[in-house]
């Protein structure tokens, strides 16, 4: 029977009140695949289950970290992924979905070193660029020749041994990656209000207003490390804490923003053939029913 399940989708489709509803149900707990959730104290601006949704579920890869800190999804999949090796059950929450397929896929990271990338990208693009070349013919079929960043990338990872980008390209696990075929089974399906979402993630900034987002912002400002602070809703209202931008404006931004990440992870998570996309509903248990007849039919 399958231990894990994933509920999915872009910013203001539900997915939390719907997961929580799920978990329940089969008695599972929760992980949420969101690159800020893992802060303690950014509370409002992400969204995160309240102190009450987490008391009827227990919830993993939240408050794990300090917004001082970086934590990337090298460290989200090594603890994510020691949290779906206990056995429980477990409902995947999100929309991050690089997150989400660092703890099903195969997804390999490559050797990095700040002090190489310097070095190579003092040099002209047309050094890199032959210097790559000069090792892997074939590299202009896997990167970009023309953008300085991922060429200076591509050649940094060749010189710490990770693999020109033809040799990471042809890889089981990048060819595994690529056909989504996933490392640990699952079944997913996906929230998506339509239409409806652009009236949600208006409701939604002005709840955050309403509870307190700026004040929330203004207090953690002095100590929001560069990954933090880069979150949205924060980014955009650090300007009014500065005096920048007026309060208005900030939360203009923040929703203007908001439409734009959920672009971005609609693009993502539809090209994901594993995901079965759900009629939405506003009721989250009727979202539950729904979800328990795709899910629990793969296991018959």
């Amino acid at each position: 029977m399958t231990r894990l399940w994933a509920v999915l989708g872009p910013t203001a489709s539900g997915k939390t009140c719907t997961a929580i509803e799920l978990a329940e149900r089969i008695d599972a707990e929760i992980i949420s695949v969101d690159s800020m959730q893992v802060y303690r104290g950014m509370d409002i601006g992400t969204a995160k289950a309240t102190t009450e949704e987490q008391a009827r579920v227990r919830h993993h890869m939240i408050d794990v970290v300090e917004p001082e800190e970086t934590f990337d999804v090298v460290q989200f999949r090594e603890m994510g992924r020691a949290v779906i090796d206990t056995g429980r059950p477990m409902v995947i929450v999100g929309g991050s979905g690089l997150h989400f397929r660092s703890l099903v896929d195969p997804m390999s990271f490559a050797p990095s070193d700040p002090a190489v990338r310097e070095e190579l990208g003092g040099l002209p693009l047309e050094e890199v660029v032959a210097e790559l070349l000069s090792i892997d013919s074939e590299s202009g079929t896997h990167v970009d020749l023309s953008n300085p960043r991922r060429v200076v990338r591509a050649l940094e990872i060749a010189h710490l041994g990770g693999g020109t980008p033809t040799e990471r390209a042809i890889s089981p696990e990048a060819i595994q990656l690529r056909e989504y075929i996933p490392q640990i089974p699952f079944r997913a399906v996906g929230l998506d209000p339509g239409d409806r979402i652009a009236d949600r993630i208006g409701i939604r900034t002005q709840r955050m207003s309403a509870d307190g987002l700026l004040a929330e912002v203004a207090r953690l400002a002095p100590r929001l490390g560069p990954t933090a602070r880069t979150a949205v809703g924060y980014r955009q209202l650090l300007e009014v804490v500065t005096g920048e931008i007026s309060e208005d404006a900030g939360f203009d931004a923040v929703e203007s923003v908001t439409r734009h990440l959920v672009r971005r992870q609609r693009t993502f998570f539809r090209r994901d053939p594993r995901i079965q996309w759900l009629p939405w509903d506003d009721d989250p248990r009727r979202m539950v029913g729904a979800a328990l007849a795709h899910l629990q039919n793969g296991d018959r």
